[in-house]
């Protein structure tokens, strides 16, 4: 059943793959923001799907989100996702992504970039129907 307070929390290692000049946000070899946009998605998504029936998914319509820290290749990536607001079809969640200490390294995980996050509950079948 979906309710407020749900949370998931996704991870990411920075790959060659997941840089700004990678995937041409930018051109430098850090954590590109449209990949950190996406791991918050993935958060959100996983935050709900175990309370959806099966014929039924969410899909994203809407992100506001900071980027405030660079992430280097080889970095530990978390987003978390929570639930905030259920309006019919349509959820908001508040999402965090943190940057964790390094292997070995004491210290606390830095937040890298947060906002909202809005997903409305679909059909699939209807949905793909669409396309």
């Amino acid at each position: 059943m979906l309710q407020i307070g749900l949370t998931h929390t996704s991870v990411l290692k920075v790959q060659d793959a997941h840089t700004a000049a990678t995937v041409g946000s930018g051109d430098m070899q850090v954590l590109a923001t449209p990949i950190m946009t996406a791991l918050m998605e993935n958060a959100a998504m996983l935050a709900v799907d175990q309370e959806l029936p099966p014929e039924q998914t969410t899909v994203g319509a809407f992100i506001k989100s900071t980027h405030v820290k660079p992430s280097p290749v080889g970095a530990e990536i978390i987003a978390t996702a929570q639930l905030t607001n259920i309006d019919g079809r349509k959820l908001d969640f508040h999402v965090v992504a943190m940057q964790m200490p390094n292997d070995g390294e004491e210290g606390e995980p830095v937040v890298i970039g947060e906002g909202e996050h809005t997903r409305y509950v679909v059909d699939k079948k209807k949905f793909m129907g669409k396309v």
